[in-house]
């Protein structure tokens, strides 16, 4: 069906689920040839439930719940507008709970109190970070590598959903 929407070279395409029943190398030649037609100055207007795939290769994103649009914005101002940043922990030793002066900061023990996530808001001027890394310094909690991670475009989708309820 694809291949037929294409023959006609069309400035506007439309893809309903294009990749629902795909393999997996034909769903990578599928997104090649959309990449490759997005560049080219075609406009795809794309319905998908696979929420990865639309992080990859949208520009702009319009996100429906019960046939309802709930919004509609460029993929990277909404991930800034909506995403966390979280900084993981490995922590030397395991912590039972976490230490009183840990109040204003949101925090959650993971994987038995031998990881500490800390989320914030990136998009702040202060995000905390130092001022939690010292904290951290003070308590005496060590910790031997961290990780950072950002909201994808799916747990924005989940939480705007749920936020629609």
């Amino acid at each position: 069906m694809i291949a037929k929407a294409l023959s006609h070279e069309p400035m506007v395409l439309f893809l309903d689920e294009p990749t629902a029943g795909v393999d997996v190398e034909l769903r990578k030649d599928m997104w090649n040839v959309v990449r490759a037609l997005r560049d080219k100055g075609v406009t795809i207007i794309l319905t998908t439930h696979y929420i990865e795939e639309a992080e990859e290769i949208a520009d702009r994103v319009g996100i429906m719940n019960k046939g309802e649009l709930v919004l509609v914005e460029k993929k990277t101002e909404l991930m800034h507008k909506l995403g966390k940043k979280q900084i993981l922990l490995d922590l030397v030793s395991p912590l039972q709970s976490l230490p009183n002066n840990f109040n204003g900061y949101e925090l959650e023990l993971k994987n038995e109190g031998k990881q500490l996530l800390y989320t914030y808001d990136g998009k702040e001027k202060q995000t905390g970070i130092a001022n939690f890394l010292e904290q951290l310094k003070k308590s005496g909690i060590e910790f031997r590598d961290l990780n950072t991670t950002q909201s994808s475009l799916e747990e924005i989708f989940v939480q705007l959903v749920k936020d629609a309820k």
